[in-house]
């Protein structure tokens, strides 16, 4: 008996043929989550399909990216591909050629949420100039949350353990499902009519289809247009949402939107009483020195006063008269003494002690002197004085000595 015996080529080949034969597999959605993703340089995608049970080889040419590919495929993503399924005859291997590729389920939500998002950031409503800053010290907070779940419940434990005096506004709002986002953007327009200080608009974690009242236009226009400032509080941490972007500040979780919008009474009361001692000690450190100027300012002063120059001049006028006394004294005492010793001299030539020690004095009749015999002749009539007396004679001889 004679053996067919075939080459891999044709095996291959004949088996590709039964693939484009099968109408299912030339138009086939798959659905999968990707692995694998290599962007080519070609511009060629190659990534792989895979499930709980199975993978399966992909690739989507160039030619299809621009009308079958509106977003940048990674890894993770969960896609459903539409193409056709094809045996490579070179390497004897199946896999799907891809022609168009979307998001499955959270993803079409997550095209739609970048597609607001990006909307809303052209007309400027993330922009910071339009946030409006959180009052520091708020008496009044409105919510808007569900009235029984976890989010609210964060809330108030936070406010009222942060500050018992905030007074805290509920508006019971529905955050999931049918007519969430009108029931939301009520919630808003009452408390906004009310007054509050500040709005927390948010609920707990969830998916995005859970959280997506919160990723509706209507809302994010509410709270751009609100006049009081909004926090919004969605989700956990990782969760974002439109809301987050437009709100005036996002809090990662409700617990942590208390927290921002309640100040803490007793954090708040120490904090002043800790101003107030620093004030003291300024305003005590401000006197001390005002004091010590005005100290060296009277100082200053009365070193340049008139009563204290004038004092100083009568001192040292005092000085100079004790000075001019001194030296009065010492005057009168030097000119008595030379007074004295004149006098002692003028006593020794004293005519007076002369005749007293039997000495006479001669005058001739003119009242001359007579200091020698030229000026007298005989029969001249003299005047001789005595210490007594005088005694009239006429001379009667001169004789002059050789």
């Amino acid at each position: 008996m004679t053996k067919n015996i075939y080459s891999v080529s044709q095996v291959n080949n004949y088996i590709k043929n039964m693939f484009a034969e099968d109408f299912l597999l030339r138009q086939l959605n798959i659905k999968g989550e990707v692995s694998n993703c290599k962007y080519h340089s070609s511009g060629h995608i190659y990534f792989t399909l895979k499930d709980a049970a199975g993978t399966i080889s992909a690739i989507m040419f160039a030619g299809y990216r621009k009308s079958g590919l509106n977003f940048q495929m990674k890894e993770g993503d969960k896609v459903i591909v539409t193409g056709s399924v094809e045996i490579y005859e070179r390497d004897g291997k199946y896999q799907i050629y891809a022609r168009n590729i979307e998001l499955d389920g959270e993803g079409n939500l997550y095209l739609q949420f970048e597609a607001l998002k990006k909307s809303l950031e052209e007309m400027g409503m993330f922009a910071p100039e339009y946030k409006r800053p959180i009052p520091k010290y708020v008496k009044k907070v409105g919510i808007v949350t569900a009235p029984t779940g976890a989010a609210i419940q964060d809330i108030r434990n936070i406010a009222t353990r942060r500050n018992p005096y905030v007074q805290l506004i509920l508006y019971p709002a529905l955050v999931q499902g049918d007519g969430a986002k009108e029931s939301i953007v009520r919630g808003i327009l009452a408390l906004e009519k009310l007054g509050v200080d500040v709005i927390i608009v948010g609920r707990g974690g969830g998916s995005i289809e859970d959280l997506w009242a919160f990723n509706e236009e209507i809302v994010a226009r509410a709270i751009f247009h609100c006049s009081v400032p909004v926090i919004s509080a969605v989700g956990h941490e990782t969760d974002w949402t439109i809301a987050d972007f437009v709100s005036d500040l996002r809090a990662p979780t409700p617990s942590a939107a208390a927290e921002l919008a309640v100040f803490d009474y007793a954090l708040t009361k120490q904090r002043f009483l800790e101003y107030k001692m620093q004030m003291d000690r300024c305003i005590r450190r401000s006197i001390d020195t005002a004091r010590e100027r005005l100290a060296h300012k009277k100082t200053k002063l009365q070193m340049v006063s008139p009563k204290n120059r004038l004092n100083e001049n009568r001192r040292r006028l005092m000085e100079f008269e004790e000075k001019l006394a001194i030296r009065m004294k010492n005057c009168f005492t030097e000119k008595k003494h030379c007074l004295m010793l004149l006098a002692n001299t003028l006593d020794g030539y004293s005519p007076a002690k002369k005749l007293g020690s039997g000495y006479a004095y001669v005058e001739n009749s003119n009242h001359q002197s007579l200091k020698s015999v030229s000026m007298i002749k005989p029969k001249d009539e003299i005047l001789i004085h005595v210490t007594d007396g005088n005694v009239k004679a006429v001379v009667t001889e001169v004789n002059k000595h050789e």
